[in-house]
């Protein structure tokens, strides 16, 4: 068995901001958010989740709550080019 096959990794995350022409709000436990963040994680099967993050419109620091990301082909659209800018990046590291 080589190096290789010992590693198992459960998931790898990013981190990405929202550009301010796709943010949206949404609300939790009567509080309104806006949403300014993604993570996404790729699962071991190669799939991609992503939530989104944000702070509360009225100010303050909030919860760290995460919401799920709509349905928007250009939100899907960051997600899949943040998914391979990062692919691009883990493949050059030092």
């Amino acid at each position: 068995m080589d190096e290789a096959d010992r590693v198992e990794i459960s998931a790898m995350a990013i981190n990405v901001a929202i550009p301010e022409d796709l943010r949206w709000r949404d609300t939790r436990r009567d509080e309104e958010f806006e949403l300014q963040s993604l993570t996404i994680r790729m699962l071991p099967d190669g799939s991609l989740a992503a939530k989104a993050y944000g702070r509360p419109v009225a100010g303050g620091r909030g919860a760290y709550v995460s919401f799920p990301v709509p349905d928007r082909p250009e939100l899907t659209a960051l997600v899949a080019a943040a998914a391979d800018e990062a692919s691009r990046r883990w493949a050059t590291h030092v």
